[in-house]
């Protein structure tokens, strides 16, 4: 009975995390019709009923949500202890799931982590590119990628890249009908493409600071996206004025594609750092993965 419990206690918790049993199945390599039977199974020994199911989704009850409660963070260290035991392999080993924006991964995650699968194939790389602040925790990310201002005070930060800093800019074209802002407030004259964040409730407020002074601009336009590089090419375009990260801009003010505004309003801030829950201990693969993306410099 033991035995049979623990295995379906262990199906239950992948179809709770991932909300669904056809994701579950497929992360455990067994039949969805199979995992089905046997959180049914669990249910009817327990006597309650742990999931409510339909055709497109799967939710907790009550109880299904005390007992993830209970059971995630157990689960989380088994596996964790499992993957240590990678320390008695003559080569690092395991699967390392890190959230962060798109910026994030495309300018410090894949190329400092491109170099380190090369040379370690027995690990495992997940990126899930999410412009959400993503609760690492809830949702079973070994690390995850935040500007140093947003990582919460209870986890292990490490900086991996250097101060960031944002830029408002708009093309040629744009300009050559309007005049340049000279302050935070002038942009309501302007046409703005918006970023929408899920985790601030809406279209993101431009950040602006000045002498001590902080100012966020609720700013309007045509266009919204949820994609840097989409406002990016449409800032490029003539369509408006687009708020970006330095880095994104460098070039295209270069070759006079774009033309930079509030400067002065925008100083720099704390860049990217990896965080990650305290109380975890670092297997081989993972610190592995925290050094590749160390920040070395000034």
């Amino acid at each position: 009975m033991f035995r049979q419990n623990a295995h379906d206690l262990f199906g239950f918790v992948a179809v709770a995390s991932e909300r669904s049993f056809t994701k579950a199945a497929a992360k455990l390599g067994v039949s969805q019709s199979a995992l089905s039977h046997g959180v049914r199974g669990l249910e009817e020994r327990l006597g309650v009923r742990l999931l409510s199911r339909t055709t497109r989704s799967v939710a907790l009850t009550a109880a299904g949500e005390r007992l993830l409660d209970a059971l995630g963070p157990r689960f989380d260290e088994i596996n964790l202890e499992l993957a240590g035991l990678s320390d008695l392999r003559d080569k690092p080993a395991g699967a390392i799931r890190i959230t962060a924006s798109e910026h994030a991964a495309e300018t410090i995650l894949w190329p400092a982590l491109a170099k380190l699968v090369a040379g370690y194939p027995d690990i495992k790389i997940e990126i899930a590119v999410e412009q959400a602040l993503t609760d690492i925790v809830a949702e079973r990310f070994d690390a995850g990628v935040r500007f140093g201002e947003q990582v919460a005070k209870d986890m292990i930060a490490v900086r991996i890249g250097p101060d960031a800093r944002m830029a408002v800019v708009g093309a040629p074209s744009y300009f050559a009908r309007r005049k340049r802002p000279k302050s935070p407030q002038e942009l309501t004259e302007h046409i703005c493409i918006n970023l929408r964040l899920p985790t601030y409730g809406g279209f993101y407020a431009w950040e602006f600071e000045k002498g001590g002074r902080e100012v966020k601009a609720r700013v309007d336009g045509q266009l919204a996206f949820n994609s840097l590089r989409l406002i990016l090419d449409a800032a490029r375009a003539g369509y408006g004025l687009g708020y970006l990260p330095e880095d994104m801009v460098e070039a295209p003010l270069a070759r006079g594609e774009l033309i930079r505004v509030l400067a002065d309003w925008l100083p720099p801030f704390p860049g990217y750092h990896l965080y990650y829950p305290s109380r975890r201990q670092p297997t081989p693969a993972f610190a592995l993965v925290v050094e590749a993306l160390r920040y070395h410099g000034g």
